[in-house]
């Protein structure tokens, strides 16, 4: 039986997803979600998460630096809120602080340039808040 967690990072237009292996020790990047109606998302996130067999969602959870809400917090906070009523798995908000800096800097690193590096921000932000829940939690 896989045990794969998922991460999200939910913005305004676009869904980061990351999803773990089977064994919960690696971590891909899955295509971005374009954001489509709040009924929809959660769909989508529902039959991904049958499908993966995920037992665990992780929702990044933005906050300042200095730990106050964000204009997003309240957004993602209704978001996660709607996926608990449908996911027969938990859901767990997870600090995302410094997550879509990070991928912006690593994929300008890389050489991308500003529009494809928009293209994949999300999903590694997703990878980046999966990645420090699965180090934070072993």
């Amino acid at each position: 039986m896989p045990l794969r967690t998922m991460a999200l990072d939910v913005g305004d237009k676009r869904i980061g997803i990351a999803v773990t292996d089977a064994l919960g020790m690696t971590v891909q990047g899955r295509p971005t979600r374009g954001r489509k109606s709040p009924s929809a998302d959660v769909e989508y996130i529902r039959a991904l998460v049958e499908e993966d067999g995920v037992v665990e969602v992780v929702v990044g959870h933005p906050r300042h630096m200095d730990g106050t809400r964000t204009r997003q917090t309240d957004k993602t906070e209704a978001f996660a809120e709607q996926l608990k009523t449908v996911l027969p798995v938990p859901v767990v908000l997870w600090d995302e602080r410094l997550t879509s800096f990070d991928a912006e800097e690593r994929l300008e690193e890389m050489g991308m340039g500003w529009r494809k590096r928009r293209n994949h921000v999300d999903e590694l932000a997703a990878t980046l808040i999966l990645e420090d829940y699965l180090r934070q939690r072993a």
